[in-house]
């Protein structure tokens, strides 16, 4: 029996509740809730205590306890359906990567998609098959506390390393028991929400919806992401969850998405806080018919959706339409044929060495070096140093927003890994003690002062009014500055921080984000020089919280910065960002030359072919990130300065050279009008490459309409 035989076989035996059931998703299921699953009214279990259980300590999962829920609905229940077990595994189940805003500052789609196969793996150990992530709402606002969650201000790099999470969590075949259901989050706009404020409304054009919200979503469908979830804010005066244009429309229709669709956390029920559903049955109703496929937790559909089809209300059609994704998702998964999960599988497979070197990996070009003066990284032999500051032993904070299943006790603090790096007998100082930092200080070479946020500021429902540092970090940095020592600052973060005094005070700073179970060693590897450090930001740092949101890819306006005198956009501060999205700095230097475009003018719809010369022309190996940037200088709407639509890592050695190719597809030169009609015109674009979005190097073309 083929699976899809499977599938239609099962949906003719089901009663109406029973198809129901599929579409409900209980939230901490307990053996209690035996008599539920037996009766075939559950289809998914989401395994996690609330609705924010990314800012909670979690009970660890358990194959053991997972198998004797799907025991009850593999042999108990009437047709034995199998559930799903889902899991929010954001960055990394035991084996903890660096927060997705790290990872995206790696700037590297291997080693995410090398990430996400590890997750997926430790995750499918313990009996998950189903992980609400990659999250792709585009994030140009550091004050929203899931800009940790994202990948950054930019859709084309955002694009790119979802294709990169989606194949990593499912490779070629989920039921090969390694790989899970990745859902690609939250549907559509979120990541915009008023003055970065959580759960906020939200105003989106159609134009910056399908060109910069959109492109990360249609790249996941393109990679074949197995769910998508929606949003539950309000857009445009409609909750996403209750947009039929948005579900069924743009991502159904327009995207081709098949797969299953889920709301987020109680989002059905939402809707009549919203005011927008009278009640649960009407909430229900709109959900349902909006395209959401599976109700979070709120048990609305479970309640209500047996008597809406009954009543004509809700087509049937459309219910076995769900029905039918959901069993197939099962299907793939290979559940039907083995629902449970070796019990022994996860001390097999948690934290082997294997994973914990391909997490090392991606830790080691998560940080990005935001100055160094006077090349005083990296440390040499012999130099006296100091570790203070608030993060100096920080274990568990190191991992960030969002991590259920890491273990403290893996985690090596700052402080310990340096001490491990530290070349000769000399002591590495430590204290907490500002009195006692400030007179050990004078007897250093070098201070390392360890600052940042912990994870208990960053995620979901921790917004912030301000991006500085918290209260006393900074003055603390000032004071050991003002002794004349030198300080190298490392800032653990889950967003954009405003560093403008940090780097004032600072001889160098590298900014850590949240790094994960290996941050620690990978920051000492950087600050001694065992690792070149390679990282690029993927977000714009503001000069002060005033400038935000901020972003690189901005639209001219009709007096743009560069040619209207005296058109400063604030009176009390600077336009540019404090640095630039892209920026981040080695221990060797690169140049770039020799830029060449394929011809001068090209056909309409044929690729344009750009390549560029780069020279690493410092004294040590190191890799570079390559970027193109392209501008369509006249076009029937109005476009960005710059836009992203090319990258590529490169490793040299000191004094090597190497011709980096660029292939521009008509879909990089063109864009998406209000309709969401796709546009590529005739006209003038211009080019830059370099290393960040300020690069210099710049060239042109001209796209001629075709002949008639």
């Amino acid at each position: 029996m083929t699976p899809d035989e499977r599938v239609e076989k099962l949906l003719s035996r089901m009663t109406l509740e029973e198809k129901v059931g599929q579409l409900h998703q209980a939230a901490n299921l307990s053996e209690s809730d035996g008599e539920e699953v037996r009766a075939g009214r559950v289809g998914s279990a989401l395994v996690a205590t609330s609705a924010t259980a990314g800012n909670d300590r979690q009970e660890r999962v358990r194959a053991a306890t997972l198998n004797r829920l799907q025991r009850v609905a593999a042999l108990e229940s009437r047709l034995g359906i199998p559930l799903l077990f889902a899991r929010d595994v954001i960055h990394g189940h035991r084996t903890v990567a660096p927060i997705p805003l790290g990872q995206a500052a790696s700037w590297s789609p291997e080693h995410v998609r090398r990430c996400a196969e590890i997750a997926a793996w430790e995750a499918r150990a313990d009996g998950i098959t189903w992980v609400f992530t990659p999250m792709l709402d585009l994030a140009r606002d550091g004050r929203w506390g899931r800009v940790a969650e994202s990948f950054g201000e930019d859709p084309f790099l955002a694009a790119r390393l979802a294709v990169a999470a989606v194949r990593g969590l499912q490779g070629d075949d989920l039921g090969d028991g390694k790989h899970v259901a990745a859902c690609a989050k939250h549907f559509v706009g979120y990541g915009a929400v008023e003055g970065g404020r959580d759960y906020n409304t939200l105003e989106v054009s159609p134009s910056t919806l399908h060109n910069a919200h959109l492109p990360a979503f249609r790249a996941a469908v393109g990679a074949g992401v197995a769910s998508v979830m929606s949003a539950f804010c309000d857009l445009n005066g409609l909750p996403v969850a209750a947009s039929p244009d948005l579900l069924r429309g743009i991502l159904r229709e327009g995207l081709g998405f098949d797969g299953v669709l889920v709301t987020d956390w109680e989002a059905v029920l939402e809707l009549t806080r919203h005011g927008v559903a009278e009640g649960g049955e009407e909430a229900a109703r709109q959900a349902f018919l909006a395209g959401n496929d599976v109700d979070m937790v709120s048990g609305l559909y479970r309640d209500h959706l047996p008597e809406l089809v009954r009543a004509g209300r809700v087509p049937v059609e459309r219910l076995d339409e769900a029905v039918r994704r959901v069993l197939t998702l099962k299907a793939r998964l290979g559940l039907f044929e083995r629902p449970y999960t070796d019990e022994g599988k996860a001390a097999r497979v948690h934290f082997t060495p294997e994973h914990r070197a391909g997490t090392l990996d991606l830790a080691r070009r998560s940080p990005v070096l935001l100055q160094n003066r006077e090349a005083v990284l990296p440390l040499a032999a012999g130099t006296r140093v100091g570790v203070f500051g608030v993060a100096a032993t920080w274990r568990e904070q190191l991992f960030g927003t969002w991590t259920l299943d890491g273990e403290p006790g893996d985690v090596p603090s700052l402080l310990e890994a340096v001490r491990e790096v530290h070349p000769g007998p000399d002591e590495v100082w430590h204290t907490n003690n500002l009195d006692e930092a400030l007179d050990w200080a004078r007897r250093t070479d070098v201070v390392i002062v360890a600052l940042g946020e912990t994870p208990t500021r960053s995620g979901e429902d921790h917004s912030v009014a301000s991006l500085d540092l918290p209260a006393g970090q900074t003055e603390m940095l000032e004071a050991l500055h003002h002794l004349g020592v030198r300080v190298v600052t490392v800032v653990f973060s889950g967003r954009p921080l405003v560093l403008t005094r940090v780097l004032r005070a600072s001889e160098a700073v590298l900014l850590a984000w949240h790094p994960g179970v290996c941050g620690g060693k990978a920051v000492a590897e950087i600050l001694y020089g065992r690792v070149n450090p390679s990282g690029k930001l993927p977000v714009s740092l503001p000069r002060r919280t005033g400038q935000v949101p901020i972003h690189y890819n901005h639209k001219p306006t009709g007096r743009p910065l560069s040619t209207f005198p005296h058109a400063y956009r604030l009176s009390d501060e600077l336009d540019a960002p404090l640095l630039p999205f892209g920026f981040g700095l080695s221990y060797t230097r690169f140049e770039f030359s020799n830029l060449r475009i394929s011809a001068p003018e090209v056909p309409l719809g044929q690729p344009i072919h750009v390549t560029v010369t780069v020279s690493n022309v410092g004294g040590r190996a190191g890799e570079t990130v390559t970027q193109l940037y392209l501008r369509d200088v006249v076009a029937s709407r109005t476009r960005p300065v710059r836009e992203l639509r090319g990258f590529e890592r490169v490793a040299l050695e000191a004094g090597a050279s190497a011709e980096v190719r660029f292939t521009l597809t008509p879909e990089n030169m063109g864009f998406y009008d209000e309709a969401g009609t796709f546009r590529l015109e005739p006209g003038e674009f211009r080019l830059w490459v370099g290393e960040d979005s300020g690069a210099t190097l710049e060239g042109h073309f001209h796209l001629s309409a075709v002949p008639p």
